[in-house]
């Protein structure tokens, strides 16, 4: 490159420099570990419309009727104790739970929600190169959770109503798997493995892998052959229960999760997890919560009338509602153009109502709908009656 004039008026040995601060320079900055870019952020069910003061939210399966009233009382309680911090390893929390599950303290932790609890399971047991197994429309963190550690998420393939295929996911069982997570009941399809399923499922598996099962939605179930996972949990040492305060007990703007698990992995996750990731309160809350049988038992005989009910009432509009055992279905639209299901979700929003979208997992015509209040559930169903009559 031939010297520009400014070089000449310099004098001997400042050329150099001259050409260095003159020629472009690359810009530098901190990037991520590879495949962090890779990840598809998650996006959480819409709780707005514009032009809309009030909104019927069926995007988040959130509790139908609310926090308990007791719980409520509690988190104002504490205001004025909020310069302190939280009691570090939620030992009053850990006791109630203990208490209102028969189960022992010293094997359950708390955590911001069961998202963080799950997110923490994957990184102190899978790494780089390493295998996460799920059903092929689980709960999306799986996959995220295992690319964070840049572990390879494999999704198993489902059967034809959209239930966990045990025979799939334990073919895909590899050497590199350290991790099988299952949602039971699962999220967004509704359906659930039997206690005896979940029992073949983890005799298939080495006892190197840890199962996860993700009970978020158990206290909906109401069926004989369901367990939540308690038994798989004390029957042998790489099984964990998550659960959550965020559902039934419509604490989800506190995120407080818990988990039940062998006493290697507690105290493996004791040691990885932030001192005080459970702020006081929702301590506070979730302890007035569990207290509360009575709000729990309101929120489960609403769901248990009215999921029934709204799947009843769209099969007779001839739309296909797969089973579920949750507080919400998903509901299958046609395929043709203005009666699919963004078609529908489109009707929804002018009409106030918001359901949630499921491209993400791979379901691109249907929709999940919260199962909510009878006033919401019967809107909601003259919203797409509507719909399919337009």
């Amino acid at each position: 490159m031939p010297c520009p004039p400014i070089c000449k008026a310099l004098p001997q040995g400042k050329v150099e420099q001259a050409l260095e601060n003159i020629m472009p320079k690359e810009i530098s900055s901190p990037k991520p570990r590879p495949g962090i870019l890779d990840i598809a952020a998650y996006v959480g069910g819409k709780d707005s419309i514009p032009g809309f003061d009030k909104v019927t939210k069926l995007s988040s399966n959130e509790g139908a009727l609310g926090p308990s009233p007791k719980a409520m009382a509690a988190y104002k309680a504490i205001a004025g104790d909020l310069h302190r911090y939280p009691e570090g390893g939620s030992i009053d929390l850990r006791a109630a739970i203990g208490r209102h599950h028969g189960l022992n303290p010293e094997r359950i932790v708390c955590g911001t929600g069961s998202d963080e609890l799950l997110n923490l399971l994957v990184r102190a047991y899978c790494g780089p190169g390493d295998e996460l197994l799920y059903s092929q429309h689980g709960f999306l963190m799986y996959p995220i959770n295992a690319k964070g550690v840049g572990a390879v998420p494999i999704a198993a393939p489902e059967t034809q109503d959209l239930r966990t295929d045990i025979d799939a996911l334990l073919k895909l069982v590899t050497d590199k798997t350290k991790i099988v997570v299952l949602a039971n009941p699962n999220n967004p399809t509704g359906s659930y493995l039997t206690k005896d399923e979940m029992k073949r499922l983890h005799a298939g598996l080495p006892k190197s892998v840890m199962l996860i099962v993700d009970a978020a939605y158990a206290e909906y179930v109401a069926r004989n052959d369901y367990e939540a996972g308690v038994e798989l949990v004390d029957s042998a040492e790489n099984v964990v229960m998550t659960r959550t305060f965020s559902k039934i007990h419509g604490l989800g703007g506190l995120r407080v999760g818990w988990f039940y698990g062998p006493a290697g992995i507690v105290d493996a996750i004791n040691r990885l997890r932030q001192p005080f990731n459970v702020n006081a309160p929702a301590q506070a809350a979730a302890l007035a919560a569990l207290d509360d049988i009575a709000h729990a038992d309101a929120q489960r005989a609403n769901n248990d009338i009215w999921l029934p009910w709204f799947s009843q009432e769209l099969t007779k509009l001839g739309l296909h509602v797969y089973p579920s055992v949750c507080n919400f279905v998903l509901v299958r639209f046609s395929k043709d153009a203005g009666k699919d299901a963004a078609a529908a979700n489109a009707h929804l929003l002018k009409h106030g109502i918001i359901p949630r979208m499921m491209l993400a997992y791979g379901l691109s015509d249907c929709l999940r709908i919260t199962i909510g209040t009878e006033a919401e559930m019967r809107a909601t169903r003259d919203a797409i009656t509507g719909f399919l009559k337009a």
